[in-house]
């Protein structure tokens, strides 16, 4: 039985990489925005310098692994739906398990393959400076941020067609981006919105890695804000709840 699971495993994520790979108009703006970002913010645009690639480097890490997940998982499942996949493999002998777990493990591929370059340029461009372990604790949180985009991805793939399911991400993607305050601080938005971005996990999770990037030295202990991590367990696990609750209703 193991042996199945694994093999199932290997299976799933090699299909997913071929889909991927087939598919450029999915990876390619996937993998070149977020960088494609970074550097006209961090860098071209009037008065950018160290604080604003520094700034930047924390929340674009988040923008980077949204792509991946919210599209990944929303669009992907709901094409596999409406093609009769989901029901298909439903009847396999291939356990579940094997399904997601390829599909979070290739998430978790591209999501890296995003942030390679966003690193490499504040590293090398901006010249930023921190010490190992603080770029390791951003580099973990900003791979372990793929997980409420992707219960996010499944409520919509598991809830609509393909069609609707490619609109409603981006919206969402596009949404949570913006207010979340990862392209600008959110104090530059009218209190209302200011709101309506705390309620938001990229914004939640942003703000833990810039309470990371700003605790840059070696003999200081890493702080991260206790608030937002249990702002974002739970809006993780209501999260999980609401794509339980859309996968068990479309398998009626």
């Amino acid at each position: 039985m193991k042996s199945l699971a694994l093999n199932a495993f290997f299976y799933e994520c090699g299909a997913e990489i071929l889909k991927a790979v087939r598919a450029p108009e999915y990876i390619l703006p996937t993998l070149l925005m977020p960088i494609a970002f970074y550097l006209l913010f961090a860098f071209a645009l009037p008065g950018a310098g160290d604080n604003n690639a520094l700034y930047f480097l924390a929340t674009y890490g988040i923008f980077a692994v949204m792509g991946p997940s919210i599209f990944g998982f929303g669009v992907g499942v709901a094409n596999e739906r409406d093609r009769g996949w989901l029901s298909i493999k439903r009847a396999s002998p291939a356990p579940a398990i094997a399904y997601l777990g390829a599909k979070i493990t290739v998430t978790l591929i591209f999501a890296s393959l995003a942030l390679i370059p966003i690193y490499l340029a504040a590293g090398f461009g901006a010249g930023i400076a921190l010490p190992h372990s603080v770029w390791a604790l951003l580099l973990g949180l900003h791979l372990m941020s793929v997980i409420p985009f992707i219960l996010i991805g499944l409520i919509v793939g598991f809830s609509l067609g393909s069609n609707g399911a490619v609109a409603i991400s981006n919206i969402v993607f596009l949404a949570m981006a913006a207010l979340g305050g990862l392209w600008l601080p959110i104090f530059l938005f009218p209190d209302a919105l200011q709101k309506i971005s705390i309620t938001l996990p990229s914004y939640q999770l942003a703000e833990i890695a810039l309470a990371i990037v700003d605790a840059p030295t070696p003999t200081d202990s890493l702080r991260v804000p206790s608030e937002n991590i249990t702002v974002v367990v739970i809006m993780t696990i209501f999260l999980a709840s609401l794509a339980y609750l859309a996968w068990a209703r479309q398998r009626n």
